[in-house]
């Protein structure tokens, strides 16, 4: 028996006309006021059919009703948390690695008041979060001790509670005890690139304290995720992922919504595989709740622009942050803060 799964598209931008909605044309994304869609595509293992809101009522009873019930997911306002406004906005989420060895920034900010400084500078600049983090997960990297990664990062997590209350810091780590004793010091979001499968105790620290958290898809381990990843479907194996894993997490007894999806760019994915998720990256939205990218610098991006790579990849990073935009995605994961800021003022601008 064929699964269905649906996703948004034919997106529209501006303040959304009621009269429109009220005739059926189109259906905000996410309640929102200043995205509409009017089309759906309608996703199988074997095929994928592209339709108009309009004609849904055409659609075979069982289809109907499944796609009926995803557009409600769709359309629905997601969940505010911690004084986020997922509705209306894209927030970023400015990076902040306290390592010798990241892929991008490794040993910029291994000093205590280089990595504080650098916060204040991101949190300056715009970004709603700043996820610091003390050990690599690039491609290849092996993992490392929880007492080197807790003297990288403690000092700085320390200072936390010199920074403004809405200025929001996640801790980016695979080990539940540097998620509780972050948490302790006022990290008030947990960032596990494992999905939570690295350390068993994790679920444990996440009930006990009720913390938020992204639930982001690897394959496999850091060290061996990008040999020769293979899927059945990305796009779909990804969202069973998420799926499956917040049923185990509710059975956990994690009741609350306080979860960002984050479908792992660059995390066991090829240059293929990473387009495939990006162009319908929508899909999620069906899941119900709010979804991040880490878009920032990426591999795929010097893949795709072969001879115009450079240092940074702002370009790209600018372009893939867009787009995502477009798509009504909540949160960017970014080095850049400033800059993707600026393209996104300039951009919301423009298509007034």
């Amino acid at each position: 028996m064929n699964r269905y799964y649906t996703r948004a598209c034919n997106f529209y931008y501006g303040e959304i006309s009621k009269k429109k909605i009220k005739l059926k044309q189109s259906l905000p994304l996410n309640n929102r006021q200043d995205i509409s869609f009017d089309h759906v595509e309608i996703i199988s293992r074997e095929n994928v059919k592209k339709i108009s809101i309009s004609k849904i009522h055409k659609l075979p009873k069982s289809i109907k009703i499944k796609v009926k019930k995803d557009i409600l997911k769709i359309t629905r306002k997601v969940k505010n948390f911690l004084n986020l406004d997922l509705n209306n906005k894209t927030h970023l989420m400015g990076v902040l690695n306290i390592t010798p060895d990241s892929f991008s920034d490794g040993g910029k900010y291994t000093s205590e008041q280089k990595a504080y400084n650098q916060m204040l500078k991101l949190f300056g600049d715009g970004a709603s979060i700043v996820d610091i983090g003390g050990e690599s997960t690039k491609p290849g990297s092996k993992p490392i001790s929880e007492n080197t990664e807790w003297n990288r990062i403690h000092k700085v997590l320390k200072k936390i509670k010199k920074i403004k209350k809405n200025n929001l810091v996640s801790i980016d780590t695979r080990k539940s005890s540097i998620m509780k004793k972050s948490l302790s010091l006022g990290v008030k979001i947990v960032n596990d690139v494992s999905g939570l499968n690295y350390d068993k105790d994790t679920i444990n620290v996440l009930k006990q304290t009720n913390a938020p958290f992204v639930l982001q898809h690897s394959l496999d381990d850091p060290e061996t995720m990008q040999i020769n990843p293979k899927y059945k479907n990305v796009l779909l194996d990804i969202y069973d992922f998420f799926e499956q894993k917040i049923n185990h997490l509710r059975k956990s007894g994690i009741t609350h919504d306080k979860i960002i999806l984050d479908p792992g760019i660059g995390f066991g994915k090829n240059l293929n595989h990473n387009l495939k998720i990006l162009k319908n990256i929508s899909l999620y939205h069906t899941l119900g709740f709010p979804i991040l990218l880490g878009i920032s610098r990426k591999r795929f991006i010097r893949e795709i622009s072969k001879n115009n790579d450079s240092d940074y990849r702002l370009g790209g990073t600018l372009g893939s942050g867009i787009f995502a935009f477009k798509q009504g995605i909540q949160i960017l994961r970014v080095h850049d803060v400033n800059e993707i800021k600026q393209g996104l003022i300039v951009y919301q601008e423009l298509i007034k």
